[in-house]
């Protein structure tokens, strides 16, 4: 393939910025179960015989400093010692707590916490694969989470000795009123913290051990008959590799045998949907004291921050879709339905990559549908015909593991940009990399959208539609005519990923601003993706030109030229690291590279589409 392309894993920083390596036209599966993570290529046997060897050496800082970014890691202290509990008081804020009944006697002293090593040795032994060259990804990620959720409660002062988390997983539902199922997937939260895939579970935790604890439906005879054999508890103790299993119908008294001081509940907001996150409920609760307030922002922070498996999951998930969108672009021409490239993307993920899921609704956007921000509805189900000289915008990500990816390319239907698309495609391109070469921790991530708006405002007045002063634009917010959106949100195993608005971050209520998923600064660890983009919305133009402020600054001769454009949108993942940012996602990107891949997919009849027909 003519020109170069930033191998997934490229990073960007004062070292390394304007790099640029080739990329191979087949790039190499991931072997093994997590590549380079050397806290995972100790074998079990390894882990085992250090855990036998170093009884009680750990030191949750040690740990946290040696496998978690430092943005993850709790506060300094000892979580040895014993916490005081300071009874009504949620952590960092000056509320109390919601309480239920108090029942019980008193808790029991807090232990020192199990050694991770042993954790991981337990939990090297289980792992979720489902075949061919798919990810092996080890319950050592979800050992580990668990770890650091209770090293943050342990070291929270408002956490009373003997607290138990408690979760509830995600149930099965059935399409409205019928019988029919809909294909499950896992609740997030509960996911991230035990890794379990079936529905109607609930799983504990006991904060001074880190004792885990799932409970698992108790099925009915029938079930063997229809949805096949019937698994002990045993089973699902080795599959998942926690402490103990019981049934669902036995929570409260398997609760009660452990004498907590406080059942831990999840009940937050997401700051994205506005919606509440469900809190665990089950019979005979109301015999525990309940605290529904300390849980959430503390494991939100957990999954802000990825560890070194959980980049692994999600470099995979990179890999495979963006192998998917380039199989798109090979076979994407001229009077094909958009839907025909959806399904190929979604096939491709399937059959290469054990992808069962997308991480949302694909959108694929033809022609002025580009300049549908989230097209592909109901309403616009991706099912116009592309036209010769169409722009594309794909927008499609991948999900293995409930972990996710979000990828969007823009291409001519035809393999050629026109001069039009090329200024308005170059002007994306170079916003997209001005943010890669800023990107680093300390850096909010509010100056990162104005940096982008900046760009696009420059190169809008290069091609004509803009003229004026760029200052006096940003000054009225004109940048959000063109791009309505944030520069890009978390990523993890929510597409719209968890955190972007804790207590102390306020949103910024300013056009495009407003629309930002987080105006946090940058911390090691976090994934986020960069999606700039520029749009001819007919609605947000006509404004635009009935706003003195802003009109004044609009050629509105030239801007006709656009109407019915559509738009240019390239989002890519990153990771953000000491010195800068690794950039997942590995697609054609510049217009050459674009072109030049687009002409090699003409001229050969091999794809993945051909091949697999």
């Amino acid at each position: 393939m003519a020109g170069t392309l930033p191998l997934p894993g490229a990073r960007f920083g004062r070292a390394a910025q304007g790099c640029r390596l080739r990329c191979p036209k087949e790039t190499p599966r991931l072997e093994g179960s997590f590549g380079p993570s050397t806290t995972v290529q100790t074998s079990g046997l390894q882990l085992a015989a250090i855990c036998r060897a170093s009884p009680g050496s750990w030191s949750p800082r040690r740990r946290e400093a040696a496998r978690v970014p430092a943005a993850a890691r709790p506060a300094s202290r000892d979580s040895g010692a014993p916490l005081r509990a300071q009874a009504g008081r949620a952590p960092g804020r000056g509320r109390p707590f919601s309480t239920r009944r108090r029942g019980g006697a008193a808790s029991a002293e807090r232990g020192p916490p199990p050694s991770p090593w042993c954790v991981m040795a337990a939990s090297q032994r289980a792992t979720f694969w489902l075949g061919n060259d798919t990810l092996r990804v080890s319950a050592a990620l979800f050992a580990l989470n668990r770890t650091r959720l209770c090293d943050r409660l342990r070291a929270n002062e408002a956490v009373p000795k003997g607290a138990i988390v408690v979760l509830q997983g995600g149930e099965q539902a059935n399409r409205y009123c019928t019988d029919t199922g809909i294909v499950f997937r896992q609740e997030s939260y509960f996911h991230w913290t035990f890794g379990v895939t079936e529905a109607d579970c609930y799983g504990a935790i006991e904060v001074n051990n880190g004792n885990t604890i799932l409970f698992i439906p108790r099925l009915p005879e029938s079930y063997a008959v229809w949805m096949g054999k019937i698994h002990p508890p045993e089973y699902y103790k080795e599959k998942y590799s926690v402490n103990e299993v019981h049934y669902t119908d036995e929570i409260a008294s398997v609760l009660a045998s452990k004498n907590p001081s406080v059942l831990l509940t999840l009940r937050g907001v997401n700051t994205d949907s506005g919606s509440v996150t469900r809190e665990a409920s089950f019979d005979k609760i109301s015999q525990f004291t309940v605290n529904n307030t300390i849980l959430h922002p503390e494991i939100v922070e957990c999954r802000v921050i990825k560890t070194d498996m959980e980049l692994e999951v999600l470099r995979y998930t990179n890999k495979i879709s963006s192998e998917a969108h380039k199989e798109v672009m090979k076979a994407v021409k001229p009077g094909m339905k958009e839907y025909e490239l959806e399904s190929l993307f979604q096939h491709y993920c399937y059959k290469q990559g054990g992808m069962r899921h997308t991480s949302y609704t694909c959108i694929c956007g033809s022609g002025d549908n580009s300049s549908v921000l989230h097209y592909g509805h109901a309403g616009a189900p991706n099912d116009k015909t592309i036209e010769d000289g169409d722009l594309c915008l794909f927008d499609m990500g991948g999900e293995y593991y409930c972990y996710g990816s979000d990828i969007t390319c823009t291409f001519p239907a035809n393999g050629k940009f026109t001069p039009d698309q090329k200024a308005i495609y170059e002007a994306v391109y170079k916003s997209s990399r001005a943010v890669f070469s800023s990107v680093k921790p300390g850096v909010a991530w509010p100056e990162m959208h104005r940096l982008a708006d900046r760009v696009h405002l420059e190169e809008l007045k290069k091609v004509g539609i803009l003229h004026g002063n760029v200052d006096d634009m940003v000054k009225v917010h004109l940048g959000a005519v063109f791009m309505p959106h944030g520069l890009g949100h978390f990523l993890g195993i929510d597409v719209h990923d968890v955190g972007g608005y804790p207590e102390g971050v306020d949103r910024i209520d300013l056009p495009g601003l407003r629309s930002l998923r987080t105006a946090r600064s940058l911390l090691e660890g976090m994934v986020l993706t960069v999606e700039p983009g520029i749009y001819f919305i007919d609605h947000v133009l006509d404004q635009a030109l009935a706003n003195p402020a802003q009109a004044c600054f609009i050629n509105n001769e030239v801007l006709a030229r656009f109407r019915n454009f559509g738009g240019v949108r390239i989002e890519d993942d990153i990771v953000v690291t000491a010195g800068g940012m690794e950039l997942l996602t590995c697609v054609p990107r510049t217009v050459e590279e674009v072109e030049a891949f687009l002409s090699e997919a003409q001229g050969s009849t091999k794809s993945f589409a051909s091949a697999s027909s």
